[in-house]
């Protein structure tokens, strides 16, 4: 069981990566390119990473093929938005109350974020 549970972390952390690339991406381009604020910007471009990670997850870190596409995409989106709600919820603390730089932030917040959005999956969404 712990190798399955020490492969799953680690392709949940790949998928993550690439959902953080996406997601950088994407705030980046509305915050700098199309000038929205920065906390819509971070929202935009959670949300891209989320569509992104839901279908690696299930299809390769879960192996979820045999659930309720929309049902399982349902509750990862749940936990996804909880996970948006910590994610800008501690941005701004970070931000505004400690005077972090943006970016700085956004990065540490991601990284707890994950382990969030990892264990409730497991426990909810993949299980």
């Amino acid at each position: 069981m712990s190798t399955v549970f020490d492969t799953r972390i680690i392709k949940f952390g790949i998928v993550g990566l690439g959902g953080m690339v996406i997601d950088f991406s994407i705030t980046w381009i509305c915050k700098e390119k199309l000038k929205l604020n920065k906390y819509l910007s971070n929202s935009f471009g959670f949300c891209g990473a989320v569509i992104n990670n839901f279908f690696f997850n299930r299809y390769w870190t879960f192996n979820s093929t045999g659930h309720d596409l929309e049902g399982q995409f349902a509750k990862f989106l749940l936990v996804s938005l909880s996970g948006l709600a910590i994610n800008n919820l501690l941005l701004y603390l970070m931000v505004k109350k400690a005077n972090v730089n943006f970016y700085l932030s956004k990065l540490v917040v991601i990284g707890l974020v994950f382990f969030w959005n990892y264990f409730i999956n497991i426990l909810f969404t993949f299980n």
